[in-house]
């Protein structure tokens, strides 16, 4: 007689905390959801029930129903219910390898408080996975993941090896079908057999007599209150299956494996097995560039200054932020595939993290400076490496001289003024009984238009308050009384009243720097030579050589056509592009005017305004692009700076037009098999076709973190 098939049934839900409803309606479900689950597990100790491998929903949930937490302990502890590793199930390819990292161990540490973590990289509905996923699991000592966007065709089993770029490698159980495979299975008792016998049929190919996984679940599903019945009738009867119920990782401890198992070796970005929905790489731009700012701030300045420089740590402050960062790393929260409210929010979260890391980058500044001699400025550095790199700094202004830096051995650095703060910030005419009140909404204390009143004069019919960037040892007793008496002088009578500031220049320089420590700089009056030449439509400083072209493209070198714009249409979603039938692309401007905004010795900079006529949308009920057309002035910034072997290019527009794609053209000046990029903890080579699938048209779009080479 032959054995029953076995099938590992595993009860789950897939938790997206934000999604097309806002965080917090989805959390009054996430709530009704845990308060069945808790009295569902311990009603039954046969149930079990793997909680999407997120210790968000049980954060969230608590934070509601915190007298529950022991509960949940208990059941963790027993092993009926699966919690984490993560502390968010995170969008890998747009966040920086730091925040996945950070986003473990919050998830571990917050799991072992609640009795332990299901000790699998469970990965069930990323768009997609890092080259090096398989490192970070395991030094975080999980050997096993799981997966399913991403895996290309040439995984034809549900086990294979999964190796990183380093060599590190894991297990991993490919959820064919999805998470939500089995989702449905038991919602008709009537006709279970028929229903195993189905999923059993789609999942041979990929387990070829191994025992079957079934997972019931998918998003925001609700636990089946009679799935232990169900379980145990159909095993009572049925013959060719056998149902044993199980978190995922009671499934894995035993599911079949071998070193005949199909090797992958790097990221997995498919479309062959479930659509990748790369689109999301560019959706909402803002929040990408919101979350770049962010995690910059984070890893590159506040935490090592502080480490380096800090009198205490700011150990609550620094996760605060990083909480805020790692709750928007969610794919549907980053991916910007979600409900204007969700985006909203998400942005609502990077600024918060933002500010405090700017706090605490200038306050461990201000410390460093409280060492410099009077008048001089401190310059940290808080890279790894020594670095000449440019600074910028407002310091009084001096009609006629020319300003430099001198650092501490004397050397002499060239400086280049940048700008002006005008010494006049506000004047009016009232009369004389009105100068108390138009001072006072204005004066808050003594900060008046975010510099220090010092100092009130009064000449014939004119007030002036002078303000300044720090505060003079003045009674500000004595300078109310100076008002005082000018409104008294003559109340009825008109007086001019000024707000005047010292001049002040904004001026950047180009200052060496040791390895993670800092320097002195302080401004003499003279002139030293700098690197960068410019005129209208050219800047070098002797490493590269750059000319804007009648087009408004520009050249380096011998390469030409750089920053050629592309317009063209698009009728897909927050999630794919999607080319129209008939595209009309735009790439030719209708006007072009190249303006130098910085002609050196530091820094050079040619502004280029380039006017383009875009279509607004497409056309209505069409997905051709529509008649009506809208002049878009666009603006490109081309900045060399001294020392730099690289040109800096900003483009900025206001966008008028919907359902569109706009693409900057970099021309190579060779033919290229393959591109290098720079993503988490690794370098990442792609070559050849992208393999697309499930109605994705496969267009090879990547993302990278901070450079891309070709």
């Amino acid at each position: 007689m032959t054995e029953p098939r076995l099938v590992h049934v595993v009860p789950h839900t897939h938790w997206d905390r934000e999604w097309y409803f806002p965080f917090q309606r989805f959390r009054m479900t996430l709530v009704d959801l845990v308060d069945r689950l808790l009295e569902l597990l311990e009603a039954d100790p046969r149930y079990v029930f793997t909680l999407d491998g997120q210790l968000a929903t049980i954060d969230d949930y608590l934070e509601i129903r915190p007298e529950n937490e022991p509960r949940i302990k208990a059941l963790v502890e027993t092993g009926q219910l699966a919690i984490g590793p993560w502390q968010i199930l995170v969008d890998e390819f747009l966040v920086s390898g730091e925040s996945i990292v950070r986003n473990l161990e919050l998830g571990l540490r917050r799991a072992e408080e609640l009795g332990g973590a299901m000790r699998i990289g469970y990965l069930p509905d990323m768009f997609g996975h890092v080259a090096q996923m398989p490192q970070v699991l395991r030094r975080a000592g999980l050997d096993r993941a799981v997966v399913w966007r991403g895996v290309p065709a040439a995984i034809d089993h549900h086990a294979f090896r999964w190796s990183g770029l380093d060599g590190s490698e894991v297990v991993a159980e490919y959820l064919v079908g999805g998470y939500g495979a089995a989702a449905y299975l038991f919602d008709d008792p009537e006709n279970l057999e028929t229903s195993l016998e189905l999923l059993a049929a789609t999942l041979e190919p990929f387990f070829d007599g191994d025992e079957l996984l079934a997972m019931v679940g998918t998003d925001h599903k609700l636990p089946m209150a009679d799935l232990v019945d169900q379980i145990e009738r159909l095993n009572g009867s049925e013959q060719r299956f056998r149902l044993r119920l199980a978190t995922l990782g009671d499934y894995l401890a035993g599911a079949n494996g071998s070193d005949a198992m199909p090797h992958w070796h790097g990221e997995l970005r498919s479309g062959a097995r479930a659509n990748l929905l790369m689109g999301v790489t560019s959706a909402r731009i803002d929040l990408k560039a919101a979350c770049a700012r962010a995690e910059r701030l984070l890893e590159r300045y506040a935490e090592p200054l502080q480490a380096l420089h800090g009198n205490r740590w700011p150990g609550e402050f620094i996760e605060l932020a990083w909480r805020r960062v790692i709750d928007n790393s969610a794919h549907d929260s980053i991916c910007g595939c979600s409900a204007d409210a969700v985006s909203e929010q998400v942005l609502v979260r990077f600024a918060e993290a933002e500010q405090i890391a700017a706090e605490l980058i200038r306050r461990v500044a201000a410390s460093v400076a409280e060492g410099v001699p009077g008048g001089a400025f401190a310059i940290l550095n808080p890279s790894p490496q020594a670095r000449a790199d440019l600074v910028e700094l407002e310091v009084p202004a001096v009609e006629g001289e020319p300003l430099a830096l001198e650092l501490p051995g004397g050397e002499i650095v060239p400086a280049q003024e940048m700008g002006r703060r005008e010494p006049l910030l506000a004047e009016d005419t009232i009369v004389g009984a009105e100068i108390g009140s138009w001072v006072g909404r204005r004066l808050h204390g003594r900060e008046l238009f975010g510099l220090w009143l010092n100092r009130v004069t009064v000449d014939g019919r004119e007030v002036t308050l002078e303000v300044g960037d720090a505060a003079e040892p003045v009674d500000a007793v004595l300078l109310n009384d100076e008002l005082v008496a000018a409104r008294d002088v003559a109340p009825e009578e008109q007086w001019q009243i000024r707000i005047l500031a010292a001049p002040r220049a904004r001026i950047v320089a180009s200052v060496p720097t040791p390895a993670l420590g800092w320097t002195a700089a302080r401004v003499v009056s003279g002139r030293a030579e700098g690197a960068v030449r410019a005129d209208r439509g050219r800047i070098s400083n002797g490493l590269v050589d750059v000319v804007v072209e009648e087009d408004g493209t520009f050249r380096i070198g011998e390469l030409s056509g750089i920053g050629r714009l592309v317009d063209g249409g698009d009728c897909g979603d927050s999630y794919n592009y999607a080319p129209p039938a008939a595209d009309e692309l735009v790439d030719r401007p209708t006007s072009v005017s190249v303006e130098l905004t910085a002609a050196g010795p530091v820094l050079g900079e040619l502004t280029i305004l380039r006017t383009f006529r875009w279509p607004l949308g497409l056309a209505t009920g069409s997905s051709a692009r529509g008649m009506e057309a809208v002049d878009v002035p666009v603006v490109t910034r081309l900045e060399v700076r001294e020392g730099e072997p690289f040109v800096r290019v900003r483009v900025a527009f206001d966008n008028p037009a919907a359902d569109h794609r706009l693409r900057f053209h970099v021309p190579l000046p060779r033919p290229a098999t393959s591109s290098f990029a720079e993503g988490q903890f690794g370098v990442v080579e792609r070559s050849g076709a992208p393999e697309g699938g499930w109605g994705e048209v496969p267009l090879a779009t990547y993302p990278a973190r901070g450079f891309v080479d070709a």
